[in-house]
């Protein structure tokens, strides 16, 4: 089957470790489930597993991608939820979790395989393509505002790197649940895109808020780090889930976090039962995920590409052959 997979690992130039072409189709095995992909969408997760991150060498070849949405067996659409046990059958408690491409093939392929424990149902309101935005990227944003941030209707919460998949979606599903939305960019572009999808502003990196927020969305770390901690109020939240600066920030504002009492949770995916609050949340609400691109898998590199230079405001998709 067709498929785009790691071929070889380059952590300075992960591209050149990505290839295009045919590689075996998933054998059956108990308890598992083959499903058609009609679409997938990549995350930044796709270049760090090029790059060697929770993917070593003896593991390649390794077909990428961690979301999808397709047909099941029996002819049901589906979403998969890409949190995999360490036993391949949901994820049990103190069990060690894995995503798709770092111990099982993903999804940018015309079939994935999967534990049939993490197929859910694809509500009929979302499209292919929008559902296969939501597994990674958006239950990322969903659990850090919702679970971790603990924030309610009136709240205000800082977005920091408008653009990225996870933050469009923290803006998106904020702003349906009641937030009050700021974000940042360096971008002019992306915090104009900001506005529309409903931020009340939208700001340069490191600019001052027109208040102290109750929780800061960071995926950025270390060039945004220190503004983070600044623009919250005290006893706020401050959840990260990546670094995509780095994760060394030149001034750690550890006597501001103490005396104001600040708190700093990590984040990572969600559960499968968050993705199907999210899945009837999106349903419901009429909310839709952003797609800054959709292209067939066959000029994934065109979308890889794109990724690697921060040049897409929301998810690049791809669909099946």
């Amino acid at each position: 089957m067709f498929a785009v997979y790691a071929a070889r690992i380059d952590r300075d130039q992960p591209l050149s470790g990505l290839e295009l072409g045919e590689r075996p189709a998933p054998e059956a095995r108990p308890g598992w489930s083959t499903v058609t992909v009609k679409a997938a969408s990549l995350n930044h997760h796709d270049l760090w597993s090029l790059r060697g991150v929770g993917l070593p060498e003896d593991r390649l070849p390794m077909i990428l991608g961690c979301d999808a949405a397709g047909i099941d067996e029996d002819g049901n659409e589906v979403v998969l939820h890409s949190v995999i046990g360490q036993t391949g059958h949901g994820v049990g408690h103190g069990e060690t979790r894995s995503i798709l491409t770092e111990r099982y093939p993903g999804t940018f392929a015309e079939q994935v395989a999967v534990p049939t424990w993490n197929v859910l149902p694809k509500p009929k309101e979302l499209s292919f393509e929008e559902a296969a935005c939501l597994p990674t990227a958006w239950l990322t944003a969903y659990r850090m505002l919702f679970t971790n941030a603990g924030v309610r209707p009136g709240d205000s919460v800082l977005v920091q790197g408008a653009g990225g998949g996870v933050a469009t979606a923290a803006i998106v599903l904020g702003r349906a649940a009641g937030l009050r939305m700021f974000a940042t960019s360096r971008d002019e572009a992306k915090r104009k895109r900001a506005l529309e999808l409903g931020a009340v502003e939208a700001l340069e990196p490191g600019a001052r808020l027109p208040q102290r927020v109750d929780a800061v969305i960071e995926t950025v770390g270390a060039a945004t780090w220190s503004h983070s901690v600044k623009s919250l109020r005290p006893g706020g939240t401050l959840v990260i889930s990546g670094a995509t600066s780095g994760d060394r920030p030149s001034h750690a504002e550890l006597t501001r976090i103490f005396f104001l009492e600040l708190k700093v949770v990590g984040s990572t995916m969600g559960g499968k039962d968050e993705l199907e609050d999210l899945l009837a949340f999106c349903a419901a609400a009429g909310v839709r995920p952003v797609i800054d691109e959709v292209l067939p898998m066959d000029r994934a590199r065109e979308g890889f590409e794109r990724m690697e230079t921060g040049g897409q405001f929301g998810k690049i998709v791809l669909t099946a052959p």
